[in-house]
């Protein structure tokens, strides 16, 4: 887990997330595994080698050549952090949630999660890099951002998603009224409306339960979350349908935790994301993708996907039975059934 950003260059009088030297409380030294501890990996591959993302200081970051042996290295992608991000979300530090990468016009695209445990005080910033492999950064500032009290939803656990007609948009969301959508401009910010009057179009696409459901039991976690337990929202395009992937119930409680994964889908890439029984996800609906089977995981959950070589593949953590309820990498190929809906083999 190690993470932080920026350095300056003149000569674009910008911000750059540079790899520096370790420092006090970041390993020294890289190290390989066959079974890294992660939390909310997200995954990309340049060239041959391949990319993990995921919650840490800073932003975890891990590099492997065949996905079978990773090596987790020292320097975080986020080496100094962005004033404005302690400006706009009070309580936050350096411990960088959830981040998602994308390559899109010959640039990639890291965005990451401000927060702190249980309240949608929250921001989503970005950054920029021409190269994973050379690991400088440019700091794009603030996507979306949410505020107590303001808004009815938390602006983190981000996920680009490019459209049929190659229109970036970014669904996100943990908890209080769901899942959210809106699209973005050429820069990777929501886009704004023609008229500025309006505000930005953002959609609740998913939920965990019926509006009109209220759970008896409370959040065991946070007293402000609530108990729409639906977060880390993915969407994937494949055969003709957008699939929204999203995470049920309760993360980052190790051995107690009851993590799992469903899906919907849509021919449109805003919904209404429909699950296998034709249940709107804003409703509630979802088909179950994995849960924790009691053997080797108690729970598993905030995924991502991918078609790596030709093969579709999911990626999530899961909170081990072994290992006392740690978080590590899970990977599964995907398989489709006749009509179209994923499993994993």
């Amino acid at each position: 887990m190690n993470k932080l950003l920026i350095t300056m260059t003149l000569a674009a009088v910008c911000m750059t997330v540079a790899a520096q030297g370790p420092r006090r409380g970041f390993q020294r030294e890289a190290f390989t595994t066959e079974t890294p501890m992660v939390h909310d990996p997200v995954m990309a591959k340049e060239g041959d080698t391949y990319y993990i993302y995921a919650t840490g200081m800073g932003i975890q970051q891990m590099t492997s050549r065949d996905r079978k042996t990773w090596t987790v290295l020292p320097q975080p992608v986020m080496t100094v952090i962005p004033g404005w991000t302690t400006d706009s979300v009070p309580g936050f530090s350096n411990h960088v949630w959830a981040p998602d990468v994308i390559q899109w016009h010959g640039q990639w695209w890291l965005a990451y999660s401000c927060s702190t445990f249980g309240k949608n005080g929250s921001a989503i910033g970005l950054l920029s890099s021409r190269s994973l492999r050379s690991n400088m950064w440019k700091d794009e500032g603030c996507i979306v951002t949410s505020r107590e009290k303001r808004d009815n939803w938390n602006a983190i656990d981000p996920n680009f998603v490019i459209d049929d007609n190659d229109t970036p948009w970014l669904v996100w969301g943990s908890f209080w009224d769901g899942i959210q959508i809106a699209r973005l401009d050429s820069t990777m910010h929501i886009a704004k409306p023609q008229t500025s009057n309006l505000k930005p179009q953002i959609k609740t696409v998913a939920r965990r339960y019926d509006p009109s459901y209220k759970p008896s039991e409370p959040n065991p976690t946070s007293k402000y979350a609530g108990t729409n337990a639906i977060e880390a929202p993915f969407i994937f395009k494949h055969g003709g349908y957008y699939y929204l992937f999203v995470s049920w119930d309760y993360c980052c409680r190790g051995a107690k935790s009851n993590y799992r994964v469903a899906v919907g889908r849509s021919k449109t890439v805003d919904g209404p994301y429909l699950d296998r029984t034709g249940k709107d996800m804003a409703n509630g609906g979802g088909t179950l993708v994995i849960e924790g089977d009691k053997k080797e995981w108690e729970a598993a959950g905030h995924c991502s996907a991918y078609t790596f070589d030709d093969e579709d593949i999911f990626v999530c953590h899961g909170y081990s039975v072994t290992q006392n309820g740690a978080a590590m990498l899970i990977q599964r190929p995907i398989s489709w059934t006749a009509d179209g809906w994923p499993e994993l083999k």
